[in-house]
């Protein structure tokens, strides 16, 4: 994923997303915690993943704000 992918969606689009990589990185954890996670770099990929999705949200709040 990156940002120009996200850049195209939608702010709802977004929410939702966002909200399905927190799930996925909550999994993650858990996954960690009981030593089932086999590829830990699937943590970064999500974490980051959720930043980008956070950051393009912001950029566009912002400009709706800066339009207003």
């Amino acid at each position: 994923m990156n940002a120009k992918e996200l850049n195209d969606k939608s702010p709802d689009e977004l929410r939702t997303q966002l909200a399905e990589l927190k799930k996925e990185s909550f999994n993650l954890r858990f996954q960690q915690a009981t030593g089932a996670l086999e590829n830990t770099a699937q943590m970064r990929r999500v974490r980051r993943d959720a930043a980008r999705v956070k950051t393009v949200l912001n950029q566009k709040a912002a400009a709706a704000a800066a339009t207003e």
